[in-house]
């Protein structure tokens, strides 16, 4: 009899200490999200190669479905607070008209939106200029600024087969690009590629420099990637690493586009995070919020886009 009520005795004393310990653990787990709050710095949006367009479905991109996929993606960024969001580029698909479209749908956006334009973007474009216009960028190509994070905008479809408007200088900047490529052996003289040219990589050493000078942070965005090397890589990737890998410690990490397939890699210390493409699949979306804390990154991929964090 007595040893049953010792027993008992245990149990009960077992329970209040497992309550005591689980209390203990849900008191730590609130104060380190509270912690990760105060210490969060910047949250937006993120998405790439919507490729919308009024037309059928063809392999594994479904055109049309792409508008209820950023209607959905729209909603998710409002519904967390997100600071803005980055187009990475590729809008639309095959026809300029689709534009507006889209510009209607992300005017349900309710902060602001950052755009670089894709290859895509500039089907039946008589003028780029009128393409900017329309999404709103200051420039081909510029940059902004928030809480302290710089945040660079490069434009990768400046020297193309696609988007040079005639333009006899950047037209002999292409052949050199595609000459080096060929002597080189590389995997990216494609006509749906491009690169930038000398004078943005002149004004992009520029401003990293000025960033590197005043202890500013710096993220980059570009529509084709930069790293891994591939066949969808930018035409010039070398070049652009090359400056890049000059300030990696203000350079904290490159988001790119185009390769629907996604991809990753680091390099000089550079993480280089290529986006999945929201177009591909019929159901499945792709996009992702990116959190800046006080000394992490942290890509909450949605859909087949990957979750990642890394230090910086």
């Amino acid at each position: 009899m007595n040893g049953n009520v010792f027993d008992r005795f245990l149990v009960v004393n077992d329970m209040g200490f497992l309550f005591r310990l689980l209390f203990f653990f849900f008191i730590l787990s609130v104060g380190n999200v509270l912690a990760q709050n105060d210490s969060l710095l910047l949250k937006f949006g993120l998405f790439a190669d919507v490729q919308y367009g009024d037309c059928e479905t063809e392999g594994t991109r479904f055109y049309r479905q792409s508008l209820f996929k950023l209607k959905t993606c729209i909603n998710d960024f409002n519904d967390n607070n997100v600071d803005f969001t980055v187009n990475l580029g590729d809008i639309i698909d095959r026809r300029f008209q689709d534009i507006d479209t889209l510009l209607s749908c992300l005017k349900e956006l309710e902060t602001p939106i950052y755009n670089i334009t894709g290859n895509h973007d500039y089907k039946n474009l008589k003028k780029n200029e009128f393409l900017y216009e329309k999404l709103c960028m200051p420039d081909e190509y510029y940059s902004f600024e928030k809480k302290g994070w710089v945040f660079v905008m490069l434009n990768t479809n400046e020297i193309s087969a696609y988007a040079n408007e005639n333009d006899s200088l950047k037209k002999q900047e292409l052949d050199n690009m595609l000459d080096f490529i060929k002597r080189n052996n590389g995997k990216q003289a494609y006509r749906w590629n491009g690169g930038v040219s000398e004078e943005q990589l002149s004004w992009l050493d520029r401003l990293l420099s000025d960033c590197q000078n005043k202890n500013k942070k710096v993220l980059v965005f570009t529509h084709h990637p930069l790293y891994p090397f591939s066949e969808f890589t930018a035409l010039n990737n070398i070049d652009i690493l090359n400056i890049i890998s000059k300030y990696s410690s203000c350079v904290k990490a490159v988001f790119s586009g185009h390769h629907h397939a996604g991809a990753f890699g680091v390099y000089n210390d550079i993480p280089m995070i290529t986006l999945e493409g929201m177009i591909e699949t019929q159901n499945t979306n792709s996009y992702a919020i990116v959190k800046i804390s006080n000394n992490k990154i942290f890509i909450e991929g949605r859909g087949r886009a990957t979750y990642r964090v890394f230090d910086y």
